[in-house]
């Protein structure tokens, strides 16, 4: 009995895994870690959503199995956000189904419209959900690049050209975790032409559409016309509302693939707890000035973190979006690389970030730094980091102490 499962010698040891048991060792020993390795928000939810919860859980009849697909009114209250944040249309019946988080639905989704051998192509790097979901149900993938760009394109059509058997589905992650970069509608109109050509379902993860900064509102690719012909959209309330262990997203979209989805969680699960559906239904249709107050905190902590890191020697770039910067490895500690550079932040600076390795080969080169301690912490690691890169005979910009 000591061979191996088969789906376990598909999955790679989660890499972060690593990063993640030294933080907690360290932690426990008493050290004080500034982590910024996971993107776990550290703000609450808004009161109001609180008090749903608090409310709906005091009904004695609340308690007993939910929907799978979802609450009626969870359902129209997502279809309601997609007419008022993105002018969409969306049936709350056949074009929505309710996830738990959109990691719960994008694997949900993989095990229904996936079959062994398929090849699915997925962004690299890449969130670890929109390559291993697909990889447990039996799927071969096919790497494209995260930067939507020229280059992307000709990715996409050599994929097509030269994979046997051809490509069925791609993933798309905009604003991509862990890279933040963004897309305006016009790239979604020319993905959804050329899906539409070659035939390939599109699953859009939009987990971070409220999260962007500079005045550019993140689209949704079901604004372009057509495109629920062959699009799921995947969103989530965790960051937007700080709700990240509620457990609520949404898929949006294709009748045919919500369909699949919705059959095969019906055989896994009985939905979210009633009373946090009904929070939920709270949050979006409730007051709105915790999304725009939000975003203005992360904005704050963004331009603090690229000043302050840059005065410590690390020249960061400004996310135009999401809660990450995708930060390359100061380029005198580049040969380190990522896992390595991340457990030396950690142990001699007591700073955590998640090794870009984590999120596919690609990622080499990179860290990903989570935006979620507030701008007197983020201060403080760019301290640590200095004398860090100052021990590791980095030079340093001398324009004062960050």
């Amino acid at each position: 009995m000591s061979e191996e499962f088969y789906r376990m010698k598909r999955l790679p040891p989660y890499v972060i895994a690593e990063v993640n048991a030294m933080r907690a060792a360290a932690r426990a020993a008493g050290e004080d870690i500034i982590d910024l390795g996971m993107g776990n928000p550290d703000l609450p939810p808004p009161d109001h959503v609180i008090d749903k919860l608090i409310e709906v859980a005091r009904k004695p009849d609340a308690h007993g199995y939910s929907q799978s697909k979802g609450i009626p009114g969870l359902r129209k209250a997502q279809a309601n956000y997609y007419a008022r944040r993105f002018g969409v249309d969306v049936d709350s019946e056949s074009e929505v189904v309710v996830t738990m988080g959109s990691k719960e639905g994008l694997a949900s989704l993989a095990t229904a419209i996936t079959a062994p051998g398929d090849v699915v192509l997925a962004p690299n790097p890449s969130y670890p959900i929109h390559m291993f979901g697909f990889i447990i149900a039996g799927a071969t993938i096919r790497s494209v690049p995260t930067t939507p760009d020229e280059q992307y394109f000709r990715a996409l059509d050599r994929a097509m050209a030269f994979t046997v058997p051809r490509p069925s589905i791609l993933v798309v992650n905009y604003p991509s975790n862990p890279t933040a970069e963004t897309v305006d509608l016009a790239f979604y109109e020319r993905l959804v032409a050329w899906a539409k050509e070659n035939k390939v379902w599109v699953l859009s993860d939009l987990a971070y559409s409220e999260l962007y900064y500079d005045g550019n509102p993140t689209p949704s690719i079901l604004q372009v016309p057509g495109a629920k012909d062959i699009a799921i959209e995947f969103t989530s309330l965790s960051k937007t509302y700080s709700m990240a262990g509620w457990r609520i997203g949404f898929a949006v979209g294709n009748k045919q693939l919500i369909a699949a989805m919705s059959r095969v969680k019906s055989y896994l699960d009985y939905g979210a707890f009633t009373p946090i559906q009904a929070a939920a239904c709270a949050a979006l249709n409730g007051p709105q000035d915790i999304v725009a107050k939000n975003r203005e905190l992360y904005h704050k902590r963004r331009d603090v973190l690229v000043e302050s890191f840059g005065r410590a020697g690390w020249d960061i770039p400004a996310p135009r979006a999401s809660m990450f910067a995708w930060a390359p490895l100061p380029p005198a500690l580049k040969d380190m690389g990522s896992l390595e550079f991340s457990k030396q932040l950690l142990t001699h600076a007591k700073v955590a970030v998640a090794p870009g390795v984590g999120y596919g080969e690609d990622g080499e080169g990179f860290v990903r730094i989570a935006m979620v301690e507030n701008e007197q912490r983020l201060r403080q690691a760019a301290r640590n980091v200095k004398k860090y890169l100052q021990s590791m005979g980095v030079n340093t910009p001398a324009k004062g102490a960050a």
